[in-house]
């Protein structure tokens, strides 16, 4: 099997309708991105698929033409990684495990996380829009190596 550099696949979401300069420069160069939705323009999508293989689920604060042609949830695959998106995970449909799912990407919460759970590794990349609370302005990054094996490393864009 020939080597190849391990893919970097950029996880985003609740950007609503904030694209920050700090954003475009930690997608810079990666090989996918991820929306987990509230994306709230669709010229979000535009600025984030001139950069790379975009794909992108409708969040809760999506609406109207372009939003509706979203999905609620949809699977990529990645370098042989299959990988369930979804906004809100109660919104989740399935059984990741069973159906072969190595990622969950969701968003909602505004809270960078990730755990593993039966197996699959679910990650909140957190929000890298307007500031909610007190909570971080983040996103996250997932590395495919070349054998299959995952690691996400969230950044925080803005202190």
């Amino acid at each position: 099997m020939p080597h190849r550099k391990p893919l970097r696949v950029a996880l985003v979401s609740d950007t609503h309708n904030l694209v920050r300069p700090e954003l475009l420069a930690f997608v810079q160069g990666c090989d996918a991105i991820v929306h987990a939705g509230d994306i709230c323009d669709a010229a979000v999508l535009d600025q984030l698929r001139a950069l790379a293989p975009l794909t992108a689920v409708r969040g809760n604060n999506d609406r109207g033409a372009w939003a509706e042609a979203l999905p609620v949830q949809t699977v990529v695959e990645i370098g042989g990684v299959a990988i369930v998106v979804v906004h809100e995970l109660p919104d989740l449909r399935g059984d990741p495990a069973s159906q072969g799912i190595a990622v969950v990407v969701s968003g909602h919460s505004h809270k960078p996380s990730q755990d593993t759970r039966d197996g699959v590794l679910y990650v909140n990349p957190g929000s890298a829009g307007p500031r909610r609370f007190r909570l971080p302005i983040t996103a996250a990054m997932l590395t495919i190596g070349n054998d299959g094996a995952l690691q996400v490393e969230h950044t925080q864009l803005i202190d």
